[in-house]
């Protein structure tokens, strides 16, 4: 007879990984289950570093989800007893009526955020690693920083075993079928049954979930890591992370010299190429390295010295960029969660609270309605 668990999580990566801990620390008997093995190369949850703030220029009802998610971190790092967030500031550049600068001003003004403007003069007294045009803005966040991807996952994964969590690597799972009974997960190697799933598998999540087979793609991001001309300038200390508005050419991020690697740039959805999530990431190309080489060589000249490495990490996109965090509408013992479109790691240590709500509730008080099934058909259905 399969064992039987009152929650089971399909996918450890960033969300499955804190769903299955948040569940394990309210006495729930649960099964997380993975194909590969923690923070793996083929998740959206390695590189070192990932981007966290509260001026929020998407849209400003995320805002609330942020301030539950800092505190979440804050309380993973005093169970841990180790760092996964760290405060830097986060700079949003470019010019006043740029999405990302007019969104943050509009996000930060509703929630009462603090927000400092500096100008190009001010850039280059206070972060000279930066250059700046003259008809464009730097909006500083002091709040923002980033977090240790690999760190937080690993973590959640740790306190999740301790309080007595069941967690499978290496097993595939190849079907989610619900019955009278309960919901049977069935793998390679193996059949559980559970009163509720959550099915957090990020790039595969059509594979289980087939309405998102057409809605859920992911594509190919690539990022680099530069030695700096003047180490001094790129320091945390010295350099805050940052997001920068290049109008048609899209949106780039980047990160002080955090590690030996040096300074990280990449730009958000990279060029858009759809990706097989069962085969290798695609290598990177020089089309690829000579994106990133030009912008960090015109934007941030003395960050631009040697570049040492270049990685591909995967994307899964909705069709308007938000999260899915939803009961599947065909079977509510089933919960769906695709939710990164590129910015969802940040808000991992919420997400995997919502989770847990929704799998033992059908609901929760956070403010989630705007990711749920229903505003995803609205989004992709034709005007």
């Amino acid at each position: 007879m399969p064992a039987h668990f009152d929650v089971a999580v399909v996918g450890l990566g960033a969300m499955g990984s804190a769903a299955v801990a948040h569940l394990a620390a309210r006495g729930v008997k649960v099964i997380g289950i993975d194909a590969y093995y923690p923070a793996h190369a083929l998740s959206s949850s390695h590189g070192d570093s990932r981007l966290i703030r509260l001026g929020y220029f998407e849209d400003p009802s995320y805002v609330p989800l942020l301030l539950r998610a800092y505190a979440n971190w804050r309380a993973l790092e005093a169970r841990l007893r180790e760092d996964i967030l760290t405060i830097t500031g986060v700079l949003q550049i470019g010019k006043p009526d740029s999405k990302i600068v007019s969104g943050t001003r509009k996000s930060c003004t509703l929630h009462n955020l603090p927000l400092e403007t500096l100008g190009p003069d001010e850039m280059r007294r206070r972060f000279p690693v930066f250059s700046l045009d003259e008809d464009e803005v730097a909006l500083l966040d002091p709040q923002g920083g980033y977090l240790r991807p690999e760190a937080a996952v690993m973590g959640y994964l740790k306190l999740a075993a301790a309080d007595g969590a069941a967690l499978h690597f290496g097993e595939r799972v190849t079907a989610v079928e619900p019955s009278e009974t309960g919901v049977s997960i069935v793998s390679g190697t193996g059949r559980y049954t559970a009163a509720k799933v959550i099915v957090a598998t990020g790039s595969w999540i059509g594979e289980l979930v087939p309405a998102l087979r057409d809605h859920a793609v992911p594509i190919k991001q690539v990022v680099s890591w530069y030695q700096p001309v003047d180490g001094f300038v790129t320091t945390p200390q010295r350099m805050p992370v940052f997001i920068r508005d290049e109008g048609e050419n899209g949106s780039f991020f980047g990160f002080p010299a955090i590690g030996v690697d040096g300074v990280k740039v990449g730009r958000h959805a990279h060029f858009r190429e759809p990706i097989d999530p069962n085969q290798p990431n695609p290598a990177v190309n020089e089309r690829d390295t000579n994106l990133l080489d030009s912008f960090i060589r015109h934007r941030l000249p003395a960050a631009a010295g040697l570049r040492v490495r270049s990685t591909t990490c995967r994307y899964t996109m909705l069709p308007s960029e938000d999260f899915l965090l939803d009961l599947l509408p065909d079977d509510k013992r089933i919960v769906v969660a695709s939710p990164c479109s590129g910015h969802g790691f940040k808000f991992t240590s919420v997400v995997g609270e919502i989770l847990a709500d929704l799998a033992l509730d059908g609901g929760t008080d956070l403010p989630i309605d705007a990711f749920s099934f229903e505003a995803m058909d609205r989004f992709s259905s034709p005007a």
